[in-house]
């Protein structure tokens, strides 16, 4: 039975039983039992499931650990997060999150006005919002309204200007004055796409002098009692511990420092986010080589080992690592439309009385195949097509002779496969592109996984049923974008093998796993796409409920977002009907045919519509 590397990413949140992918959860549904049900609702298209109890399991995890850790090591300092918005800033998602939360006194940060109204709004009393990123005025102020509301709130200054505000902001709010960071610039970097978070050259942070003006602006101006926190960053995804070593080092020096030069209320250091989150579904290719005890370990360690040198008290520590929290919530499932093997079927040869010989010779090679030969005829095969490729393309040979060429040749590939499955022919492997089955997805690799797209991120996928069944099929994946980029190609290095089904007799689901972070927020409306339908799954101890259902936007919402009146469009559309048709009734007709197609979300359907489906007692 092919696992798809469940073991590698799934961390006990899912686990394969009869067959089927269960949630490992309470009563442990099959996920294409949920996924059927949703469908009963008339919902097709993808479909985001969100399942909140992961978020409350890597909540639970991640302060349950940092605790262990500081009781080991008789830390005195204490242990806070925040959730950073930009991660996934969606209702679903964020509502759920604040109320699991609560308990932990589980914060949010805001890096944008929007997403700070959003955390004002969502965000428990009590609990932290941090604000990183570049600031105007009004983010300023609406920091200290924040704080005059009850938040605590920490406004982390990205650079001079942001200080001298927050100053003169001081003015007007009757001492009423949120707590103040510093990001500092590191020269620490990180490794991997993110690399440039941290470093010399990073984008933000101030440098040790800036640090310096900061420390006596404050003090000139009387804030020195609200500069409470030192944050830095070295990057998303940080796939080896060794660059967060060296930049704690940094930053707890840093802080040491401040606190020396008499920032006596600073007591606290937020190591940002970089927690990463394992995609492989390969054990030779990791993307991490530490665990969170190991990370939880180094941070405690580290950070008591500077400040017992230093003589000064152990920092509070603050992380934002929002991936960890939330990509594995998510699973998107996509229906399979088509299967595109057939056009290199046995019944589609055309041989004539008389063909080329070497289509001849491929015919015979085809015949007699067997396990002992299979790698030789195949072979032969390949170095065939080649010759009668460059005969067609000199005329030689006609286009049903190059049609039963690549027919034939692709049989004989397929029939190697399969006598040579138990054979380890890394050369069969390589070819595996040759024959594999394009899988038509009704979804759209733009607006539900960016990453993979932009920054080829792989995402684990696998079916939600048949895993007790042989799958031989090389697969490809094929959204329904109009753009060839819409596609996760074949990869020798992580081959993704899948069923052979007959769609017209059954649903085939495909589940791409981890897609809670970052997807949603960076989903693009290339051709149109909208989000998909997403649903709530609460689990008991006997069965599961769908909750807070809220289905894809339907097609004039999603122009009207992009800026379209929907009342013009609908108004051109009568127009031009009025204008092409004569007849009273077929006016009627194809209007309300065009209205209920405007009142549908943009995803493919499978059924097809009846002559009579417009009638009045319709």
């Amino acid at each position: 039975m092919n696992r798809y590397g469940i073991d590698i990413w799934g961390k006990q949140h899912f686990d394969i039983k009869d067959g089927k992918i269960v949630v490992n959860y309470r009563s442990k549904p099959a996920i294409i039992d949920i996924v059927k049900s949703v469908r009963k609702k008339d919902i097709s298209g993808p479909i985001l499931l969100r399942f909140p109890h992961l978020i409350q399991k890597q909540i639970s995890f991640l302060y349950d650990t940092f605790s262990k850790v500081q009781k080991e090591f008789h830390y005195k300092g204490s242990f806070n997060a925040v959730f950073p918005l930009k991660v996934n800033q969606y209702p679903g998602f964020v509502k759920n999150l604040v109320k699991i939360g609560k308990p932990y006194n589980y914060g949010l940060e805001a890096g944008s006005k929007p997403e700070l109204i959003l955390a004002m709004s969502y965000n428990n009393i009590g609990s932290p919002i941090t604000v990183n990123g570049f600031k105007d005025n009004e983010m300023i102020v609406l920091g200290f309204l924040a704080a005059k509301m009850g938040h605590n709130i920490t406004l982390t200054i990205e650079g001079i200007n942001e200080l001298e505000n927050i100053v003169e902001n001081a003015k007007n709010f009757d001492g009423v004055v949120p707590n103040i960071g510093l990001r500092i610039r590191l020269h620490s970097s990180g490794i991997g796409i993110w690399a440039k978070s941290g470093g010399i050259n990073s984008k933000f942070g101030l440098t040790s002098s800036e640090l310096i003006t900061a420390i006596e602006i404050l003090k000139n101006n009387n804030l020195l009692p609200y500069f409470k926190m030192i944050h830095f960053h070295i990057g998303s995804q940080i796939e080896d511990i060794a660059p967060l070593k060296k930049a704690l080092r940094e930053a707890g020096n840093i802080f040491a420092e401040l606190k020396k030069m008499g920032a006596k209320n600073l007591t606290s250091i937020n190591l940002g986010g970089g927690l990463a989150v394992e995609y492989s579904q390969n054990e030779d290719s990791f993307h991490k080589n530490y665990s969170l005890e190991e990370y939880a370990n180094d941070v405690v360690y580290l950070l008591q080992d500077i400040a017992k040198r230093k003589n000064v008290a152990e920092p509070d520590i603050f992380i934002e690592s929002g991936r960890y929290i939330a990509a594995s919530h998510a699973v998107l499932i996509a229906p399979v439309l088509e299967l595109f093997s057939k056009e290199y079927s046995q019944k589609l040869l055309r041989l004539k009385e008389k063909n080329p010989p070497l289509v001849s010779e491929l015919y015979e090679l085809y015949k007699d195949i067997n396990k002992k030969n299979a790698l030789e005829f195949l072979h032969d095969s390949l170095d065939h097509m080649e010759s009668l490729l460059t005969l067609f393309d000199l005329g030689y040979i006609d286009l049903e002779d190059r049609s039963n060429t690549e027919i034939l040749v692709n049989l004989i590939i397929e029939k190697a496969i399969k006598l040579l499955a138990d054979k380890n022919h890394k050369e069969l492997l390589s070819i595996q592109d040759r024959v594999q089955e394009k899988y038509l997805l009704n979804f759209s690799l733009f607006q539900s996984l960016p990453d993979n797209w932009g920054l080829k991120q792989n995402f684990p996928v696998m079916p939600l049923s048949k895993l007790n069944e042989t799958n031989k099929r090389s697969a490809s994946l094929w959204d329904i974008t109009c753009d060839s980029d819409g596609e996760i190609s074949f990869d020798i290095k992580n081959p993704l093998f899948l069923h052979d089904v007959n769609l017209e007799e059954e649903d085939y689901f495909l589940a791409f796993f981890l897609v809670g972070a970052y997807q949603e927020t960076m989903g693009m409306r290339h051709n149109l796409f909208a989000h998909p339908t997403e649903v709530s799954i609460d689990i008991d101890e006997t069965s599961f409920a769908l909750n807070n259902i809220k289905e894809s936007k339907d097609i004039l919402q999603i122009l009207d977002e992009i800026g379209y009146d929907k009342n013009e469009v609908i108004n051109i559309l009568k127009e031009k009907i009025k204008l092409a048709l004569n007849n009273k009734q077929e006016i009627e007709k194809t209007s309300s045919m065009i209205k209920i197609f405007l009142q549908d979300n943009g995803y493919l359907k499978t059924d097809i519509i009846q002559p009579d489906f417009f009638k009045e007692d319709k």
